[in-house]
């Protein structure tokens, strides 16, 4: 999502905030954070639908699968 928030901020010319984001988005700010955070958050379908309405992207522009260790 960092590279997406930047990306919109620099073809809008301007700095897109997460707030900015939530308030755009109805996704609730401390959930875009850990969303943002390396670790990663599990998150609901209709966030990830919301953020991909707001970037304009598509769902694999969010999400990475990555196969648990064995």
């Amino acid at each position: 999502m960092k590279e997406l928030l930047a990306d919109k901020s620099f073809k809008e010319g301007r700095k897109i905030t997460l707030e900015e984001v939530s308030n755009v988005s109805g996704v609730n700010r401390t959930t875009l954070s850990k969303i943002n955070n390396p670790l990663g958050h599990n998150t609901t379908t209709n966030n990830l639908d919301s953020l991909c309405k707001f970037f304009d992207c598509q769902i694999s522009d969010l999400v990475e699968y990555i196969p648990d260790k064995k």
